[in-house]
């Protein structure tokens, strides 16, 4: 009870702190002996936050002139992004981390470092290295916070359109097919601007080829889950009115024009009556094989199901690939056969060697889609590994590339709730708990946890339990709030990272509707502003 009392008299106080505009206690929030380690948490004193034993310092790092030539080499290179490439971008790379949130990036950079056996927090991912970014405003038309879809609009086609709806204007509300079927709501894509131009196009994801995220490149419909036929239908909309987005990616334009096309999905594409390569039922309904009628589209493209089939493919002489490597989503890269499944990183090799023979460039999109399927199960550590995968895809694309013609664009469509939080020391494990604090309880808790998910790891009583004495590993679903049987969203900006000619236009906060204009600005493609409107060039 005198706890209890305690509490409730700090609380009242710091209200009426606030309230008279004085000066809150801030010995009470920031106590010096507790950040620096020099007391020992216990639930008595985690009232002001207290983080435990002391924290070791990197012997080097003690030095002051570490930090000041480190400093001076920010400097050095802040100076040398400043030589402005104001090249024309005759390839544009747009890869996209899906629900890849700015604390995703600090927790994978952590987690990069650790695998190396550093402390961690030092260590820096691949794009991170790009001389130019920006924040993205990530809002739909009607929602704070968005979906995959409503920012697919945005990114690749310009425009914000509302949730749920992919590559139509905001005149179109969820679920109204009539709406989407008329030409006239309809908002075309940085890929079809690029397909005018006489640019190869494609696109890869580790979800389907029919999710929300690469749709964005080819579809228009009044529902991102309208990926088959069976789909449509399971919406209450007439299939043969309402053409699914499958459907629109093998025999509409710009989808039946993509030179690549990668990622799962394989049963959207075929019948019910048909076992796909992975020994699962097709789902269409209405007996169509949509990859029969994309290769007669494509007498020189090849349909590959497996990595032993992606690695072989003869890049200069395919014209066209369809690569699709499980009947749903594909595998997360922590727990996928290796041997059968093809990492982002080679689908994204094979994918260049075939685009770059195009002597007029060429625009692909490229999706770490299984960093946000992962953070909807409170899968942290999967999470991670997953944008780290993504970062070694972007590596080697800036690898393959020249930046004086190669734009590269990094970003994410939305972020997650996941947090870092509670005065680790240097080189904590990211994915443990936190080893210097306490709760309330005595109890330690996660340095990484979630505002809403599946497991609070209370018992009956609501009393948290004892992580301690609870296994963690890949499979680990991290601590949340409220309860629900997923994650969701979150609505804070995300990063833009940019490498290549007109890099320097990434500054500042952006509408995220923005991006796609330039890009589009940078390789003189699209109905808007371009660098060659300025410069004369062609």
């Amino acid at each position: 009870m005198a706890g209890k009392f305690a509490f409730t008299l700090f609380t009242f106080s710091l209200i009426i702190a606030l309230s008279s505009a004085r000066i809150v206690d801030d010995f009470g929030f920031h106590n010096p002996q507790v950040l620096a380690g020099q007391t020992v948490g216990t639930k008595n004193t985690a009232i002001i936050g207290s983080m435990g034993e002391g924290k070791p310092t990197p012997e080097e790092e003690k030095d002051p002139e570490f930090w000041r030539t480190l400093a001076r080499n920010e400097v050095l290179k802040a100076l040398e992004s400043q030589k402005l490439n104001v090249n024309k971008a005759k390839n544009i790379i747009m890869f996209l981390g899906d629900g890849m949130s700015l604390s995703t990036v600090v927790s994978a950079r952590i987690l990069k470092g650790q695998r190396k056996n550093h402390t961690g927090e030092e260590d820096a991912l691949s794009f991170e290295k790009f001389p130019h970014m920006a924040l993205s405003k990530t809002y739909c038309a009607n929602a704070q916070v968005p979906d995959s879809a409503c920012t697919a609009t945005a990114y690749l086609c310009g425009v914000k359109a509302n949730i749920v709806t992919i590559g139509v204007s905001a005149n179109v509300e969820y679920n109204i097919c009539t709406a989407s079927m008329d030409p006239a709501n309809h908002v075309s894509s940085i890929a079809a601007w690029a397909q005018k131009a006489g640019k190869s196009t494609g696109f890869i994801t580790t979800t389907t080829v029919t999710h929300a995220s690469p749709s964005g490149t080819y579809a228009h419909v009044a529902n991102r889950m309208y990926e088959s036929d069976a789909d449509v239908m399971s919406y209450g909309q007439d299939p043969t009115t309402c053409m699914d987005m499958a459907q629109q990616l093998v025999t509409q334009e710009p989808g039946r024009n993509l030179n690549v096309i990668m990622g799962g999905g394989m049963s959207k594409f075929i019948p019910k009556t048909v076992i796909d390569a992975f020994g699962e039922n097709g789902i269409r309904e209405d007996g169509k094989n949509l990859l029969s009628t994309w290769q007669a589209l494509h007498p020189n493209g090849v349909v590959v199901t497996n990595r032993t089939q992606l690695l072989s493919v003869n890049t200069t002489n395919v014209s066209h690939i369809m690569g699709l490597f499980n009947s749903n989503y594909m595998d997360l890269n922590s727990i996928s056969d290796k041997t059968k499944q093809p990492s982002l990183s080679e689908m994204t090799e094979t994918a260049l060697k075939l685009l770059k023979r195009n002597d007029q460039g060429y625009f692909i999109f490229i999706e770490g889609g299984n960093i946000d399927t992962a953070h909807h199960a409170n899968l942290a550590a999967m999470s991670l590994d997953e944008t780290l995968e993504f970062e070694k895809a972007i590596q080697l694309a800036r690898d393959m590339t020249d930046p004086k013609d190669t734009l590269i664009v990094v970003t994410s469509d939305h972020g997650h709730g996941l947090t870092i939080s509670g005065y680790p020391g240097r080189g904590a494990p990211i994915l443990g708990l936190s080893t210097h604090d306490v709760g309330s309880d005595g109890l330690r808790y996660s340095t990484l946890n979630y505002p809403i998910g599946p497991n609070q790891y209370v018992d009956e009583t609501g009393n948290r339990l004892d992580l301690e004495q609870i296994p963690r590993d890949i499979y680990t679903v991290y601590p949340s709030q409220v309860k629900s049987s997923m994650g969701v969203h979150s609505g804070d900006d995300v990063g833009i990272f940019a490498s290549g000619p007109f890099d320097h236009l990434f500054t500042g906060i952006l509408q995220q509707n923005t991006i796609p204009h330039l890009m589009a600005y940078a390789a003189c493609i699209g109905d808007g502003p371009t660098m060659c409107d300025d410069r004369g060039v062609v």
